[in-house]
């Protein structure tokens, strides 16, 4: 569904005055979302269940859904249960006619590509000439995003592989080698809190990914180069959560993967200098860092938040927060179906690999649709420009809180 200068729909709510705190407070795998703690200033937006119909105007925010429950005879939590068992058998049977090929094989041949153009990358940096070099350089930073954000990704959800064993192995691998990350806190964060509470207000809203003292062109534009020296930094801090032996292999993992790649850049590269070196690591690992944040707040950021006690059931909290980005080349390679054009169909169902999701995409849409639920799809370029003009309002003041009346 086409976004009208940036919402899903509009909805009718008062922006809660105040800023958000960098971090959402974690709680333990498994516990449940704070119950009963109210909106701030009381500030909520209403929308009735039923079909969805977006606003008569543009600016005229209301999210409005109709008697279709009602109709149908049913309590909305039995409706809602109904609409996400129906949909699960859909795509149920897709995922069971699907050969191994399809499940796993084609992400991990993609994955197994990058691997193998590495030699290519290094080799062409050692060139004096500039295109062989930028070749060189194009070539490393589209592979170092592809085992990092795609192989992470899919790695964390245990989509690579049907073996939990295994699934670790690859979560270690992609996650703390390749990452320089820690993969217990980046699976319990992604999977646990933000799949577990999408867009649900302290818990998985993105509001981790908010800057508020930032002014919008330097967080846009600027900031995004630091993405390869704060991820480490953070992946330190974050240790401080888990057990010691945990801490030491991830600190091994780490170091091993940065040396790695310091040391080939020396020694096969030809670099003669160390700073050279280092700066052309920074390079590398930033070359895609900028669509990498874009593309994490364009899909839930300024979308319909709710308060944890008053959050609606999976099929309307995943339909309504969740925005899918047009089919790209170069990010869909890098960063994953699951991440770009099949972020909603990823959010319904996470354990499914990239390639899944994108073969499942037309029956979630047309289901969405059918039943009157929303299907939020917009631009690259839209959301970019959105996020520019409304910046404050988007990533420095805290949400409205939005209230779905009758379905939850």
């Amino acid at each position: 569904m086409p976004l009208e200068d940036g919402d899903p729909a509009s909805w009718r709510g008062q922006q809660v005055n105040g800023e958000v705190s960098g971090t959402p407070q974690l709680r333990g795998t498994g516990d449940p979302p704070p119950r009963g703690t109210p909106a701030p200033n009381g500030s909520r937006t209403e929308a009735m269940a039923e079909g969805w119909e977006p606003g008569p105007a543009p600016g005229d925010r209301d999210v409005t859904f109709g008697g279709a429950l009602q109709r149908a005879g049913q309590e909305p939590w039995q409706r809602e249960e109904a609409l996400m068992g129906e949909l699960s058998e859909l795509v149920q049977k897709v995922v069971k006619s699907s050969s191994w090929w399809e499940r796993h094989g084609v992400d991990i041949s993609i994955l197994t590509c990058s691997f193998l153009l590495l030699p290519a990358g290094f080799l062409c940096l050692r060139s004096a000439q500039a295109i062989p070099f930028l070749a060189g350089v194009l070539t490393l930073g589209v592979v170092h995003h592809t085992l990092t954000v795609k192989g992470s990704h899919l790695a964390s959800h245990n989509a690579l592989t049907e073996s939990k064993s295994w699934g670790k192995v690859w979560a270690i691998f992609f996650i703390e080698l390749c990452s320089a990350f820690t993969a217990e806190q980046a699976t319990y964060n992604h999977v646990k809190i933000h799949h577990g509470y999408t867009n649900v207000i302290g818990l998985g809203d993105s509001s981790t990914w908010k800057v508020p003292f930032l002014n919008r062109y330097i967080y846009m534009f600027i900031a995004p180069l630091a993405v390869p020296i704060i991820t480490p930094l953070v992946a330190l801090d974050l240790l401080r959560n888990v057990a010691w032996k945990t801490a030491l292999r991830t600190l091994c993992c780490m170091f091993l993967g940065l040396y790695c790649h310091y040391w080939l850049l020396l020694h096969v590269s030809g670099f003669q200098s160390p700073w050279s070196a280092l700066l052309c690591m920074l390079l590398t690992r930033s070359l895609l860092a900028h669509p990498y944040i874009h593309v994490n707040i364009f899909q839930h950021i300024g979308l319909p938040m709710f308060a944890a006690d008053r959050k609606p059931k999976r099929i309307h909290l995943m339909s309504l927060g969740v925005l899918n980005l047009p089919r790209n080349a170069l990010l869909d390679w890098s960063f994953g179906h699951s991440l770009i054009s099949c972020h909603v169909e990823h959010h319904l169902f996470p354990g499914l690999s990239d390639n899944m999701c994108l073969k499942i995409k037309p029956i979630v849409s047309q289901y969405l649709k059918q039943k009157k639920l929303p299907y939020n799809e917009d631009t690259y370029a839209s959301r970019l420009r959105l996020f520019l003009q409304r910046y404050e309002e988007l990533m420095v003041h805290a949400p409205p809180i939005t209230e779905l009346v009758g379905i939850q």
